[in-house]
């Protein structure tokens, strides 16, 4: 009996050919979905796993949260002092002050040089001169404030120092209280300009005991400055310990320690704080409507560290940095000084943002200063203290800094705080 091919010989039968092409259509989709969901396609895992980015360091570290690759702001006022073999940038330097140049006034123990400032959660990187002049290239920097501003820009010059020489070009007032240097590899402009106050005063003298402020007035001796200006840092603090009479237009106040005085006594954290009111509104009036952008840099108050009276020996004596557990908080004024500053800075920067010409931020040091009673000048800020045998008096500086020392670490961040704005312009 023949056999019978059932797809071949039956009556109405489908032709082999396209049946398994059916088939093969029908199987298609079932096999695409499959690769789709076992091996998918780069540009579904590219869309799938998107990058935030909070910062643009490329010293700051990043994380895994879901799908989603985020990068850490850097907070670098919170840390330790590591042990660093490297030590600074600079020994010598012809723009240290005489009082802060510890190493050729004899100070024996050079520990304090090999320290580092270690953020919490990312990399403070190494000051570079190089880059931070490129940064700068044909710009006005302007550091304002007292002796501790002064204190910062004669570190950063030593820094810069070692890659491009600097010219003085300007120097008046009494101990060269206003400056201006030159580096003309890059045409960059660093200038000095005295002010403890910011606002308008009258230091005090041999004939009074008290200084005299003026908080609705700016201090004209850098404001008049302001339109050369590309940024300027602030750094005031320690005069506003000291006695003072404060006016706001021709009424008085009230005053801070002044016995003998009719005024009402009204601390100085408040007026410190309308200092920088008074100070940030009259840059916003007189650069808020301009092209040009300027940057406000202010350091946070930087803590001094005597233990008992100023001029006794071993006033300041620590050879090493406290570790930050050993010293979790700041003393309370120090504590408060830092606050009122960084809060005029916050609403200042809101306005600042408003108007996009201005840009205010904090470089907040409190707390790594606070951590190096180490780092003072002591009793050398005198060539040779010793020389004749410990005496019982002897004349202590604990509240400036050694230069090379710690407060270069404040221009490492300032560094790092431009390099981040600068970022976000392009």
């Amino acid at each position: 009996m023949d056999t019978i091919n059932p797809l071949k010989d039956q009556p109405h039968s489908i032709p082999l050919r396209k049946l398994l092409l059916w088939a093969l259509c029908a199987l298609l989709p079932i096999i695409t979905f499959y690769h789709l969901i076992a091996f998918p396609f780069p540009h579904s895992l590219s869309q799938s796993k998107q990058s935030l980015v909070i910062t643009t360091s490329s010293s700051t570290p990043s994380k895994e949260i879901g799908n989603a690759s985020v990068e850490i702001s850097c907070d670098y006022s919170n840390g330790n002092w590591i042990q660093d073999k490297l030590g600074p940038l600079y020994t010598k330097c012809n723009t240290i002050k005489e009082g802060q140049n510890c190493i050729t006034h004899g100070r024996l123990d050079n520990d304090y040089l090999y320290w580092r400032w270690k953020p919490n959660n990312c990399q403070l990187p190494r000051f570079d001169p190089k880059k931070f002049l490129q940064l700068f290239k044909n710009k006005n920097l302007a550091f304002v404030g007292d002796s501790l501003a002064r204190n910062q820009l004669e570190s950063l010059l030593c820094m810069l120092s070692t890659y491009s020489p600097h010219d003085l070009v300007f120097s008046h007032g009494e101990e060269n209280k206003f400056r201006k240097w030159h580096f003309p590899s890059h045409n960059v402009n660093i200038s000095i300009y005295w002010s403890p106050f910011l606002v308008k005063g009258v230091e005090k003298s041999d004939k009074t005991y008290y200084n005299t402020l003026y908080l609705d007035s700016v201090d004209e001796k850098w404001a008049k400055d302001l339109g050369q200006m590309d940024l300027v840092v602030f750094s005031i603090g320690h005069w506003y310990l000291l006695s003072a009479i404060y006016f706001y237009g021709d009424k008085v106040l009230g005053c801070h320690s002044c016995p003998g005085l009719n005024y009402t006594e009204v601390g100085f954290y408040d007026v410190y704080g309308k200092a920088f009111e008074t100070t940030f509104k009259t840059i916003l009036d007189r650069r808020g409507g301009g092209k040009d952008k300027l940057d406000v840099i202010v350091t946070t108050f930087s803590p001094a560290h005597f233990e008992g009276e100023w001029d006794k020996y071993g006033a300041c004596s620590k050879t090493k940095p406290y570790d930050a557990k050993e010293k979790e908080k700041l003393e309370w004024m120090d504590a408060e000084m830092r606050e009122t500053s960084i809060k005029q800075v916050s609403i200042a920067k809101k306005e600042g943002h408003e108007k996009n010409v201005v840009r205010f931020e904090a470089v907040d040091v409190t707390k790594l200063a606070y951590l190096r009673p180490d780092g003072h000048p002591g009793p050398y800020m005198h060539p040779f203290p010793f020389a004749n045998g410990i005496q019982e008096r002897v004349q202590n500086d604990c509240v400036h800094w050694c230069l090379p020392g710690p407060i270069d670490t404040w221009n490492e961040i300032l560094m790092q705080v431009m390099i981040k704005k600068m970022d976000k312009l392009r």
